[in-house]
């Protein structure tokens, strides 16, 4: 299937492509405004994007006695020891500016009786500075909110329903992308040329069979960069959200960390408060560990449950709508009876790996959001911090595009290698994320990383399609660097090595080369124990 080199096809609107629909990409293209962008986006506009699933907020140093640097200090007490301390505190400098930006996009954020932003507290932050939208909706109304913006903006140009499968390269700089149309096989890739590519494609918590992520969220965006050369920063951390809502739906459904900032208790089976013996927070523990304290109770067959009977009750359905809506359509009646849980992919620390300015290692692409690593979360992801990364990168890369020197988009691309066609093999699909699950989840080990290793490789050899080719190009780049730390740290748990080794005590820097050097290294028998972690080139 050959590639159509007919840019007009498509019909680009101005010299900068964004990929993807989610809050960094939409928060972007409206800060780039009056300049032309063209968003591209596989789900209609506001949709198939993490941030309308987001339920906690945006943290923000707002509500009265808190402070920049005590946001930082939290961010970076969570990280465990990885967290960039001058990124952490540029992130909660610009926190304020962020959201005022957002209000004036048309976010209704909560006001208290005088009419100041009200705040709420999650887990690790020493103080209640999570800014919300009637307790848990913030994601959805932020993504109605600047959807509607965007749409209102004449230099905005949206094309729904198309993928980026490939970026296109020029000698040593991004200069464009492949695309093809969102589920379709027989329609041919097309290339369109862009002077500078801001990906915002989101994170990878569909490669795991359980997850509360969308779809999309499939790690098309890391594997599109790696596989252009650019370097991946930590891709072995990946959050798991301890209180997924287990009613058999994929993808799972959230129940808010809000819910144990409120008083909601988690309990086994037997009624017991298991977090209290596990850490001195008990539920308001960092993310890690409350997920491992759920795995343990999940893999004893004690069953693991939130219990918010007490704390909220009768107040459950005005205070959390959606997390409500969620368990009384399962059946379950989250006022009365404790709600079923279990562990589930939230959130990539890792991704391309971004300077200050959202640049990653290659001349005219930059990243922003889930997709990138900036050093912000280190090995464990502080609460709602998400959300205010995106806000603010994106800003940083609207600024940083506006004062470059962009190269002329010539329109003439290396050759891309991706020939396969789009459809996703449903059985393929799901031994990727079930090995993922099993191999690369909450809890791993040497002999299943390795496993997973080489089963992953031989998968991303012989996918049938682009999208299956991409999702076990960004697994491998997790399982290899997860089996390279050995050690255990933030949301990188090793059996094999529980503890910290203060000589891993840095950020991990890889390539998709180097990665499969290791892969093949393996399939050779080699018994290696640990594998560099710093990339030696930025280009594969």
């Amino acid at each position: 299937m050959g590639l159509s080199t007919e840019i007009e096809s498509l019909g680009a609107h101005g010299d900068i492509v964004i990929v993807g629909g989610g809050l960094a990409g939409l928060f972007c293209a409206l800060k780039l405004a009056p300049r032309p962008v063209t968003v591209i986006t596989a789900a209609a506009l506001g949709e198939g994007a993490s941030t309308a699933w987001a339920q906690g907020g945006i943290a923000a140093a707002v509500g009265e006695g808190d402070s920049a640097e005590s946001h930082a200090a939290d961010t970076i007490a969570v990280g465990a020891g990885l967290v960039d301390e001058a990124v952490a505190l540029g992130l909660a400098q610009e926190a304020s500016a962020r959201i005022h930006d957002l209000l004036a996009y048309g976010v209704p954020f909560d006001r208290d009786l005088e009419g100041r932003l009200a705040v709420a507290r999650e887990a690790a932050h020493s103080a209640r500075r999570i800014v919300h939208v009637r307790g848990d909706m913030a994601g959805k109304a932020i993504i109605t909110a600047l959807t509607e913006a965007v749409r209102a903006t004449p230099s905005i140009r949206v094309r729904e329903g198309w993928f980026a499968e490939a970026l296109l390269t020029d000698g040593d700089a991004v200069a464009g992308l492949q695309l093809r149309r969102a589920g379709s096989v027989l329609t041919a890739p097309v290339a369109i040329a862009a002077r500078a590519v801001v990906l915002a494609t989101g994170g990878i918590g569909h490669l795991y069979a359980v997850t509360t992520n969308p779809p999309e969220a499939s790690g098309q965006g890391l594997a599109i960069a790696a596989r252009a050369g650019a370097v991946i920063a930590d891709p072995e951390f990946v959050q798991f959200h301890p209180t997924a809502i287990m009613v058999g739906r994929d993808p799972a459904p959230l129940a808010t960390e809000a819910l144990r900032g409120e008083g909601a208790t988690l309990i086994n089976g037997r009624g017991e408060r298991f977090m209290l013996a596990l850490n001195p927070l008990a539920e308001l523990a960092p993310r890690d560990i409350v997920a491992r304290g759920v795995f343990a109770e999940v893999a004893a067959g004690r069953g693991a449950f939130l219990d918010a009977t007490q704390a909220l009750g009768a107040k459950f359905a005005h205070e959390f709508p959606t997390v409500y809506e969620s368990c009384i359509s399962a059946g379950v009646d989250p006022a009365t009876q404790p709600i079923p849980i279990a562990p589930a992919a939230h959130y990539h620390m890792g991704g391309v790996a971004a300077d200050a300015r959202g640049r990653s290692s290659l001349n005219g692409l930059w990243a922003a959001g889930e997709v990138s690593c900036t050093g912000a979360h280190g090995a464990n992801r502080l609460a709602s911090n998400s959300l205010l990364e995106a806000v603010v990168y994106a800003a940083r890369i609207a600024e940083d595009i506006a004062g470059a020197e962009l190269r002329a988009a010539t329109g003439r691309f290396d050759p891309t290698t991706l020939t396969r066609d789009a459809a996703l093999d449903p059985v393929q699909e799901q031994s990727l994320r079930a090995i993922m699950s099993a191999k690369v989840g909450v809890i791993r080990d040497r002999d299943g990383l390795t496993d997973a290793v080489r089963t992953i490789a031989a998968l991303e050899a012989e996918a049938g399609s682009t999208a299956l080719t991409n999702m076990a190009t960004t697994a491998l780049l997790v399982a290899t660097a997860a089996l390279a730390r050995t050690e255990s740290r933030g949301a990188h748990y090793r059996s094999d090595f529980p503890a910290e080794d203060p000589a891993l005590a840095e950020r991990s820097m890889t390539t998709l080369a180097q990665a499969r050097e290791r892969a093949a290294a393996l399939s050779k028998g080699a018994n290696i124990l640990r594998f560099p972690t710093r990339a030696r080139t930025a280009s594969a």
